[in-house]
């Protein structure tokens, strides 16, 4: 079992990845229950919404590139 020190680390860990109250207390019930690949699921799940959120941010930047180009020709 994992020590209250470590758990608030991991808590906060799981805070910096930018995951809600909801996740995370999932993820603690799943950790509490052993359930290691519910927790992967639940990691990998929110690894792919940060990413869809980085690509729609990443297709704006290119937008704005692109409009900068077309200004400076």
């Amino acid at each position: 079992m994992i020590n209250s020190e470590s758990k608030e680390e991991l808590v906060q860990n799981l805070r910096d990845a930018g995951c809600g109250m909801e996740t995370i207390q999932d993820f603690l019930l799943y950790l509490d229950e052993n359930q290691k690949e519910k927790q992967l699921e639940l990691l990998e799940k929110h690894r792919r919404r940060l990413l869809s959120n980085v690509h729609r941010e990443e297709k704006k930047i290119y937008c704005l590139d692109y409009l900068v180009y077309q200004i400076k020709k």
